[in-house]
């Protein structure tokens, strides 16, 4: 019997692509860089499943894949695969939850005390040989401790978040579209407040939603005049769930005092201005990038494609309606 044919779409660890070749035919895009839809779609034409990173799968790519079965993608998001379409192929989708959390929420703190610190504008400063004497009055910041801090979508990667707040002894507000338990709070150290509370009372706002259809531009003008003078907004969610340009505004007339970003509107597009505003700290989208994390990601990946190749439930479908 013929082995499974397998695409994958980047370089991942060499004992990841072991662990698929030992069981499945495989090729590997060996560039560490998006294929194109036609290129993508040409290399899908006969195989079962395919491993993708960073790839955009849409109907276009689909409809060149009669033999497609399963589509693993490594990453917790998946707003880059049409699911829809995949349903009605009954192509199963997976993603890798749990393993980035952690890493995530590391992240979206770093990116948090760097901000408030203003830790890029200083390490500019140092580098370019600006720093000839001690000044009472330069790169002033924001405390940590004792502020609030406003999770927005209190999932895994906001559970997380507010964990290490706590160390900070930072007073945690959340809005969730459910309220989580009485006895989760107490845990977490968490209240839950109405939207407009959380936008009006946080210091430090940082976003942990899914992109789709109800939570594009969730922050935009309306939002940001609700934050206070003094607010940063972290975001290493999605990029869309903000409005780029809103932002903009409101960090060009210190509105609200910084934010720092990891997700952007249009990647790897990141709006001009941006580039160019001091309270703002910027990072390409390396959320769950460390060693640890990313060969996490590929293994759970890689237990998800061989599970629906194999005819089992993989452990993380998105879309598990194709199995009822």
């Amino acid at each position: 019997m013929s082995l499974p044919k397998v695409f994958i779409t980047r370089p991942l660890p060499v004992q990841v692509v072991e662990q698929v070749a030992a069981r499945c035919e495989v090729k590997v895009h060996t560039e560490d860089a998006p294929l194109d839809a036609m290129k993508l779609a040409e290399a899908c034409r006969e195989i079962e499943g395919l491993m993708s990173c960073g790839a955009r799968v849409g109907e276009d790519v689909l409809e060149q894949a009669p033999r497609l079965r399963v589509i693993a993608n490594v990453a917790v998001g998946y707003d880059n695969i049409d699911v829809a379409a995949c349903t009605r192929r009954r192509i199963v989708v997976t993603n890798t939850p749990d393993v980035l959390t952690e890493t995530t929420a590391d992240l979206c703190f770093a990116l948090l005390m760097a901000v408030a610190r203003r830790i890029v504008e200083c390490d500019r400063y140092a580098r370019e040989g600006h720093w000839h004497y001690w000044k009472w009055g330069y790169f002033w910041g924001a405390d940590l401790f004792g502020k609030t801090l406003g999770v927005y979508g209190l999932g895994r990667i906001g559970k997380a978040v507010a964990r290490r707040a706590r160390g900070f002894s930072m007073r945690i507000l959340y809005y969730d579209f459910v309220r989580h338990s009485p006895a989760l709070e107490q845990e977490l150290g968490v209240q839950f407040v109405d939207r407009e509370t959380l936008l009006r009372e946080s210091d430090f706002l940082t976003l942990h939603v899914p992109f789709i259809p109800e939570t594009h531009h969730l922050i935009s003008v309306r939002e940001l005049a609700m934050l206070k003078p003094t607010a940063f907004l972290i975001n290493a969610a999605r990029g869309k769930v903000v409005d780029e340009t809103a932002l903009v505004e409101a960090l060009q007339s210190r509105r609200i005092a910084g934010a720092g970003l990891d997700v952007f509107e249009q990647e790897p597009h990141i709006h001009p201005t941006l580039l160019t505003l001091p309270n703002v700290v910027l990072t390409p989208h390396v959320g769950s990038a460390t060693s640890e994390t990313r060969l996490a990601m590929a293994t759970l990946a890689a237990e998800n494609l061989l599970a629906a190749l194999e005819g089992r439930r993989p452990p993380n479908p998105v879309n598990p309606e194709i199995y009822t």
